[in-house]
């Protein structure tokens, strides 16, 4: 499982955006399509295919940082769950 690829190709599907991500794409004030509601919508497609759930703690400019940082959080609950 290629865990960058899917995190964005999740991000670009549910912003409808027409680029491509990698692992070191920075997230919040590089895109501006994401905004708050669209970090829900994201947050909803990564639990779905995932299988995880984000707490309110974890939904922080620090994990929605970049790519990268988004996918250290899922393995990070993957691992724990």
């Amino acid at each position: 499982m290629n865990f960058s690829q899917d995190v964005a190709n999740i991000i670009c599907d549910a912003l409808q955006l027409s680029i491509t991500l990698n692992e070191d794409t920075l997230l919040l004030g590089n895109i501006p399509e994401l905004d708050s509601m669209a970090i829900v919508s994201v947050i909803e497609r990564l639990e779905a295919f995932f299988e995880i759930t984000f707490d309110d703690d974890d939904i922080s400019a620090d994990h929605f940082e970049s790519v990268a940082t988004l996918v250290t959080l899922i393995k990070e609950k993957m691992h724990s769950h």
